[in-house]
This record gives C-alpha cells, structure tokens and sequence, in this order.
C-alpha cells in the first residue's frame, strides 16, 4: 500500500431529476443531463493532467459518465463498486423533495441527534451505508495507486467523509455539495486530512 494518498472525491454531474428536484437515489439510474454532460467536461478539462492512477466510480450511471472521459481517452484503470452507491431512499425515490420534505428534515433531524438507524420506509439509515463504506475504504487503502479519483452521490459523500475524517455521523451535513463538485483528503497511514472542500472553480 503506498504510504499517502490522495483522494479527489467529487459527487456525479446534474441530471434531470437533479433540475427537477426529485430525488434519485440508489433506485433511479438517471444519465446526466447537458447541463451535467458539460460538467463532466469542464472538469475533465480541469483535471485531464492531474496524473490519477486509479478510478472508482458507483454503479450508477450518473457516476460512471461523470468520469468516462477519464476512463475511455486517457484509459485509466477503474472499478465500479456497490459499496459506493447512492443511499436508498425508499418510498421517496422518483418524488420531489418539497413533497416529502417535512419527513426528510425529521429524519435528518434523528441523524443529527445520533440515531443512526433511522430511515425512510424500505431505504437506508447511514449505519447500514457504513458497513459497506468501510469495505470501499478498506479496499481502497489497500490499492497500490496513489492518487485516486472516486466519484459518487451526495448523500453517500457526506457519510464517506465521516468515516475517512474520523466524525460523528451526525455531523453529515458539515459537508455541504454540489453537482461536480470536489473534496481532496489526503491519506496516510495513521490519519486522514481535508484538503478541500466543495470546491466547483473548474466550473468557472
């Protein structure tokens, strides 16, 4: 394993639902939109010459385009993992958030108070999401690149960080996000630190 890594995390570019403020989750295989095509554009713009060795994205289709010019021009090696998949969101899947919103912000509330098996009907609390996150991060330290992009969903990043940074789930929404945009965490051996945060200036 190579003794410090650094890890560009950054969350898929915009799709439909995204515009339309539906929510998606690990139930709604949506593409990207234009909107979110020229995001994964500009970012690959930005970052084509960064010299990442390794590429993991989720299984969705979201994520995988986000970063297929990584994967397809410069041939980068990657892996699609479940473990880095959206949270499910049950019932609320396909929905606007303004339709459920009430019951979101309880169940945010119920993280935020540090019940972390509260979730929404058939979808998932961050204690479940956790134990496969571990698995990616485990799996992660142990591949030999250095200098990895990993590309995933906004709900799945917040809980990623925590697990990497050493924080309390509750503390989840600290890590605010945007269609494309990036968090750096350098990693070493013993400790993880940010780097940056949220960061979209390759979308300037």
């Amino acid at each position: 394993m190579s003794a410090v890594k650094e890890l560009y995390i950054i969350r898929h570019g915009e799709t439909e639902f995204n515009r339309q403020r539906k929510v998606q989750g690990q139930g709604m295989d949506t593409d990207l939109n234009e909107l979110g095509q020229a995001q994964a554009a500009a970012f690959f713009k930005k970052y084509r010459t960064a010299g990442f060795d390794f590429v993991y994205t989720s299984r969705l289709k979201r994520s995988q385009q986000t970063v297929a010019a990584f994967i397809n021009e410069l041939q980068l090696p990657t892996k699609a993992m479940y473990e880095l998949d959206e949270f499910r969101w049950g019932i609320f899947e396909g929905s606007k958030f303004d339709d459920f919103n009430h019951d979101y912000e309880k169940m945010v509330q119920a993280w935020r108070d540090g019940d972390y098996d509260a979730a929404p009907l058939l979808g998932d609390a961050p204690a479940q999401v956790a134990i496969r996150q571990r698995r990616a991060i485990e799996h992660i330290r142990a591949n030999a690149a250095s200098k990895i992009l990993i590309c995933m969903h906004g709900r799945a990043i917040r809980l990623f960080l925590c697990l990497l940074l050493d924080r309390p789930f509750s503390e989840m929404e600290v890590f605010e996000h945007a269609n494309l945009s990036l968090y750096k965490v350098r990693l070493t051996t013993d400790k993880a630190i940010l780097e940056v945060a949220n960061d979209r200036s390759h979308l300037d």
